[in-house]
């Protein structure tokens, strides 16, 4: 395969998985406490046989933005978020240990504490779980109180305490399902600085002007390494014919 055909359809591959994490950040704008993913380009020298005279363009993950999103006041009880840095444990599907910013909680039939995607919200001890209650309460400090039953407002009294954590940013790796984890495996220790504020939502951090901004440059880009794939096959079949004429 002729080089400059090879380093255009390389490219255009690296250009596709660049659209693709785009495009994943463009459809959780709307989602709570979404953190979005980065993608930088960096040249790498093709090696073998010959003159290094072609460089691949090769897209690198360039990590989480880990910068926080709007505050928005929902006016519901089990609604809450993060003042400032932190993350609230949850249990993944895999059964390990994550981190998420999503606040928008949920109490099942059988009393388990999850996130609007079902995931388990756990405290130190394991997953969160609330007595049947008429009124269930978050303190700042995660300390959940309710109001059990067929008690008066003074029976109101703290279950269990919302495990948060405040790992080092470059100590997290981002999963596929979108959780934070500790990359060496490990849990992450109870950190007592961090609080909640209920009533309110953080906002995805996606910034969709420039998201559909990005759409439309690695477009451009796409198209532009498909018409270098076009010149090239062009060029070898004009010098196939020079070839031919001269034999």
């Amino acid at each position: 395969m002729d080089r400059g055909l090879y380093v255009a359809m390389t490219g255009a591959k690296q250009i596709m998985q660049a659209q693709a994490v785009n495009n994943h950040n463009i459809a959780n704008v709307n989602t709570v406490g979404f953190r979005s993913d980065a993608v930088s380009f960096v040249s790498q020298p093709i090696y073998g046989p010959g003159y290094a005279t072609r460089v691949n363009a090769v897209a690198n993950d360039a990590g989480t933005d880990f910068s926080s999103g709007v505050l928005e006041s929902s006016g519901r009880d089990l609604d809450v978020a993060i003042n400032g840095k932190g993350y609230i444990a949850v249990l993944g599907t895999d059964g390990t240990e994550g981190y998420t910013r999503a606040g928008d909680l949920r109490v099942g039939p059988d009393g388990a504490v999850t996130t609007a995607s079902g995931l388990a919200v756990l405290t130190e001890s394991g997953p969160l779980n609330v007595p049947p209650a008429t009124t269930i309460t978050i303190g700042n400090d995660g300390t959940v109180s309710v109001l059990p039953l067929g008690l008066t407002p003074k029976g109101i009294s703290p279950t269990d305490r919302i495990k948060l954590v405040n790992p080092s940013e470059k100590a997290l790796q981002k999963g596929d399902d979108g959780l934070l984890r500790l990359k060496n495996g490990a849990k992450a220790e109870i950190d007592p600085n961090v609080t909640l504020t209920s009533g309110v939502l953080e906002s995805s951090n996606v910034n969709a002007a420039q998201s559909l901004i990005n759409m439309i440059e690695l477009q451009r880009l796409y198209e532009f390494q498909v018409r270098s794939m076009n010149s090239s096959d062009q060029n070898e079949q004009t010098a196939e014919q020079l070839m031919s004429n001269v034999s």
